[in-house]
């Protein structure tokens, strides 16, 4: 059970004290009954609340797709640069999104955005294995064996050795490179491994989901119930939480 204001101002319509306005007008109502206290408790499977006469679905968690423009920082603030939750509207700003994973400054591509721990926990973890898949561009010329070095687990500096990957060279100096784990500049370091240097990076897909071609850099979407349907299911909570 979680109050009325907390919950729409969670939602996005408006801030805590534009919602106690709401009430105060009269304009919320929970099953039927006009709301008199903002701190009134409603339970979001059950209860049904409509804003001036428009029936709500009440939710807490939130999960969109961005792609990410580079320049931008996987991250909630950030003191010097500008971070990804900056592209955000003011409404969607005030559902306490954050990014589930990373993507390098300097990279594009797919990135998560949620409000919901134990999903963003699920997504990132590296025994859940989730795969990700990522168009490059590199200098140099990687070796022969660097596509069976990549299958095998290569070892990247620092003496860490990777899961099992695959890269699929498209042409001179670009390929696809698909990992199962999540290590720090992963992709970059294999790459650098081989003989080459990464000159661009784009995900391109997590896990199931892809990265919707009809988004630009720095534009964003929520999530169909499929495909986060689909999402929880790669990385396994809908299991877990089943049990």
């Amino acid at each position: 059970m979680e109050r009325v204001d907390k919950i729409l101002a969670g939602m996005g319509l408006g801030s805590r004290k534009e919602i106690k306005a709401l009430v105060k007008q009269g304009a919320v109502v929970i099953n039927g009954v006009i709301c008199k206290d903002p701190g009134d408790k409603i339970d979001v499977e059950r209860d049904e609340v409509s804003v001036s006469g428009r029936m709500l679905r009440l939710r807490t968690t939130y999960t969109f797709m961005m792609h990410k423009p580079a320049g931008y920082l996987s991250a909630s603030r950030d003191d010097r640069d500008v971070t990804v939750i900056e592209l955000l509207s003011e409404e969607h700003r005030r559902l306490g999104l954050f990014p589930a994973g990373r993507l390098d400054k300097d990279s594009e591509g797919l990135l998560i955005l949620t409000n919901d721990g134990p999903f963003a926990h699920a997504l990132t973890a590296p025994r859940r294995h989730v795969d990700k898949l990522y168009e490059i561009r590199y200098d140099g010329v990687l070796r022969e064996s660097a596509e069976a070095e990549f299958a095998a687990g290569i070892a990247i500096d620092g003496g860490e050795t990777c899961l099992e990957a695959e890269l699929c060279r498209t042409a001179p100096g670009e390929a696809l490179v698909t990992v199962h784990e999540g290590r720090y500049h992963q992709v970059k370091r294999m790459i650098a491994a081989c003989g080459g240097e990464v000159t661009y990076l784009k995900r391109l897909r997590i896990g199931p989901l892809p990265l919707d071609e009809g988004l630009l850099p720095g534009e964003y979407r929520e999530l169909t119930d499929g495909e986060l349907s689909a999402l929880r299911a790669a990385c396994g909570i809908d299991r877990e939480e089943s049990r």
